[in-house]
This record gives structure tokens, C-alpha cells and sequence, in this order.
């Protein structure tokens, strides 16, 4: 169904302007190359200091390791009204329950807090790659989404922006590992509060893409790994919940280009987080010659990104025996989504022409979160693609949740 817009009030309508600007982006490939072209360093200023308001130490997960102020974000035209840090915390690797480090940046508006509290969005980012410097608060300008959070705090909300595991310190990447992008997302909340006073425990997320599998599997995860917080609702748009159907379609040679730009990138990553993974399993043909090209975010490599994606053949990606091929299934169903009922109510967005997520993988998972007892706003749009949503509504129908309206819920 499609909902009727609802405006939520004029401070609203600031967020809805850079969502809009934001998630209205081009195909991956394209996407990372714009963003990497942008700024990734800081500009020769004023150096980053500690947070003085920081809480750090401890060992649970949101902890603190380090606190720095941004001055290069804060000191800029879209940051200057916000408190800004770039942050290093604990987490909790999804696989292997280890305690990992996992880095973000955190932000509220100035000034004196309203009662309770900043509420707060935990913000998840679609595909930026899979290197530690593909990480959002290594750049000045978050790689071109300091536009969203300063919109977002102007309304009058905090942000916690992870980067993910492995962009950054911490370890290899967890790329599509939606349980471990959850926890990095929750744990960006605690980290929020440990920075900066004033901050609610009430907060909902918002994801796209890559962020919208882990807003979704953030809902999912919350009550039993966060339960001192309380989550009103997450918004998932073009959600990465369950592509376990890559592999079929690389068997098939029907992958889009879009997919296999994914599917490139998931291999690499896998091959980088557990050593038993080999990439000659998985890469033939000009995958093979321009694996580099394809894996790299910044960089010279970068440059004939674009290039590799369009070279690469029908079966290039395709595993090479049945048991490559049934080793890739098994690890996208153990990350599939739904893995557990939700915590607060979910709304959904994704279209009939997303090239990178086939419209009938994210209806299954639906229904499966529907059958568990679930409360889903589920927006189907057959002629949607995947950068492509009805954003305004998705962002009032966050903030109606922090008002505390009932969700309309589609699921039977």
C-alpha cells in the first residue's frame, strides 16, 4: 500500500529536504566513486581534541575508547551549530559474539536539552566499500551526509552515525552482516550518551540500502541486547534483509551489474573475515584481473571502478563447484532477516525496479516477520527503484513514533 503524507510539523520538513538530497543516490559504483572523490581528511585546521563531557573506560558494549571533536565538521557551514565527535567504542562482532572496535561520529544540537532529553536516530549508511578508510567520520563532510545529520539535529534530535565494523579500526569487515550492523548501530546510541549529557534514552532508526537491512535487524536486536534503551521505531528503505538469491542468479548468469558490484564486494569481504574463504571459488574472467579495482574506495585503484563493474562477464562471480556455491547460501541465510521478533514497529519501503534487491526477496521477508507477530508499514512501490521512496513520509512517520502515535500496521 501507499500511505497518505502526513506532515508532522515544520521541523520536519528541514529533514525531509536533505533525506531527499541524500538517499536520491546513483547506483553503488557510482555512489562510492562520488563519495571517495569528496573530502576524506582534514582540512589543515584546528587539530581535534578530547570531548570533555566524554565518559570513557569500561568494557561493556557502547563503551567508550576515545572521544574527539570534529572541527573540521563543526567549524563548516552545515556543522556549525552542532556538538560533534568522532568516536571509537566497543561492540559485539555478530558471528562470533567477540567484543570488537568499531568508530562513528556523534552529534547534537547546542544549547540546553528538553526535558528527557535529545531523542535520538541512530543512523545507518548505505554501501560506502569495505576498507577502513571508506569510513564515514574520516571525512569532513561524512562523505557528503553531514547535509542529512545536520538536518536531523536542527529538528531537534541527536544522531549516532556508526561506520560499521571494520570502516575504521577493528578488524576485517562485516559487510551484509546485518546482526553485527545492528549491534554497531545500537552500541553508536550508547556511545552518544557517553559523549555528550543531555541525551534521551529514546530512539529510533533510519537506514537505506546496506542501512536499511541494519535499521531493520536493529528493531529486531534491541530489546534483548539494549534493553535500558527505548526504541520507538526504525524506518528500513531498500532493505538488504534476505539475498541469499545472489546465488542463484550468479549460477544463472542473471545477475545485474548492480548485483554484481554487491556480490564482488560480500566475497572480498568474507575472504577478509574468515581466512577458510577462498576467492578463486567465486572469480573468473576480468573479476579476477580487476579484483583490486573492484574492492578499492579510495585511491588510483578507485578511478577505473566503474569501468571493472561494466566488464565483468555473466559468469564471472559465479561459484566454481556446488559446494563454493552452497557454502555462499549458507552464509547470506545465516544473516537473512527476520532473525528475531521486533522491538518496536518497522516501516518498510522498496520498488518492483531495484536492480540491487529483487522485489519478491524482500516480500518473503516480510511475511516471515509478518508470521512471527510483527507490526510492519510495508510500502511497495512497483515502479520504484532502489535509491527511489516516498522520504518525507518515511521521516514523519519516524517522528510520529517519537510522538507516540499508533503505527498502521499492513501485516495480516
Amino acid at each position: 500500500m501507499r500511505r497518505t503524507l502526513l506532515w508532522a510539523g515544520g521541523a520536519v520538513v528541514t529533514v525531509i529536504v536533505v533525506v531527499v538530497a541524500l538517499l536520491a543516490v546513483p547506483a553503488l559504483h557510482s555512489m562510492v566513486d562520488q563519495l571517495v572523490h569528496g573530502d576524506q581528511s582534514s582540512l589543515a585546521g584546528t587539530p581535534p581534541t578530547p570531548i570533555s563531557t566524554a565518559t570513557l573506560g569500561g568494557t561493556t558494549p557502547g563503551t567508550l575508547i576515545s572521544a574527539m571533536s570534529m572541527p573540521d565538521v563543526t567549524s563548516s557551514a552545515l556543522g556549525r551549530d552542532l556538538q560533534a565527535a568522532r568516536v571509537v567504542y566497543r561492540s559485539t562482532d555478530g558471528d562470533t559474539g567477540r567484543q570488537t572496535e568499531v568508530s562513528g561520529s556523534v552529534f547534537t544540537p547546542r544549547g540546553d536539552a528538553p526535558k528527557g532529553g535529545w531523542p535520538v536516530v541512530s543512523y545507518g549508511h548505505g554501501t560506502t566499500g569495505i576498507d577502513p578508510t571508506c569510513a564515514p567520520s574520516a571525512s569532513n563532510t561524512l562523505l557528503g551526509q553531514l547535509e542529512f545529520v545536520a538536518g536531523v539535529v536542527h529538528a531537534g534530535y541527536a544522531v549516532a552515525f556508526t561506520d560499521y565494523q571494520g570502516l575504521g579500526p577493528g578488524g576485517p569487515p562485516a559487510y551484509l552482516d546485518s546482526r553485527t550492523a545492528a549491534f554497531n548501530m545500537i552500541d553508536a546510541v550508547r556511545a552518544l550518551r557517553a559523549t555528550f549529557p543531555g541525551v534521551s534514552t529514546r530512539w529510533g532508526a533510519f537506514g537505506g540500502s546496506q542501512g536499511g537491512g541494519a535499521a531493520w535487524s536493529a528493531d529486531e536486536q534491541a530489546h534483548v541486547y539494549a534493553p535500558e534503551l527505548n526504541m520507538v521505531g526504525a524506518v528500513a528503505i531498500s532493505p538488504g534483509a534476505d539475498i541469499s538469491g545472489y546465488v542463484d542468479k550468479a549460477q544463472a548468469g542473471t545477475l545485474t551489474s548492480d548485483q554484481k558490484a554487491v556480490l564482488q564486494l560480500f566475497i572480498e569481504s568474507l575472504a577478509r573475515r574468515y581466512p577458510n574463504v577462498d576467492r578463486d571459488d567465486y572469480r573468473r574472467g576480468d573479476v579476477a584481473r580487476d579484483w583490486n579495482t573492484l574492492s578499492a574506495c579510495t585511491g588510483p585503484l578507485v578511478a577505473g571502478r566503474t569501468a571493472a563493474i561494466d566488464a565483468i562477464g555473466p559468469f564471472d562471480l559465479a561459484p566454481s563447484t556446488p559446494e563454493a556455491a552452497a557454502a555462499l547460501r549458507q552464509k547470506f541465510q545465516q544473516w537473512a532477516l527476520p532473525q528475531l521478533p521486533l522491538s518496536a514497529p518497522l516501516s518498510v519501503t522498496y520498488g518492483g525496479k531495484d536492480t540491487f534487491i529483487d522485489h519478491q526477496w524482500t516480500a518473503d521477508a516480510i511475511a516471515r516477520a509478518c508470521a512471527l507477530g510483527d507490526t510492519i508499514d510495508i510500502h511497495y512501490g512497483p515502479d520504484l527503484k532502489h535509491s527511489e521512496a516516498d522520504f518525507p513520509a518515511e521521516v514523519t512517520w519516524l517522528a510520529d513514533r517519537f510522538a507516540g502515535k499508533p503505527a498502521h500496521n499492513d501485516c495480516p
